[in-house]
């Protein structure tokens, strides 16, 4: 599993993000609601799912900012 440089796997460190505001925020909680979603998620499986569910581009975008900010936390 690939971690951050603070030993984090994404799943993990997103889902601490739930009380952000912002896209963040807002994708933290839409993945702690969704049954799929585990801590050991990677950012791909994350897009796979959102990709299943129909997901808009701006959710998209929102992920790629996590995962950036993720890689550099």
């Amino acid at each position: 599993m690939q971690t951050n440089e603070l030993g984090e796997g994404f799943g993990e460190w997103l889902v601490k993000q739930i009380k952000r505001d912002g896209w963040i925020g807002t994708l933290a909680k839409s993945a702690k609601a969704d049954f799929r979603f585990r801590s050991g998620s990677t950012p791909d499986d994350l897009r796979k799912r959102l990709q299943e569910a129909g997901a808009e581009g701006d959710t998209f975008e929102a992920l790629d900012d996590a995962e950036s900010e993720w890689m550099n936390s």
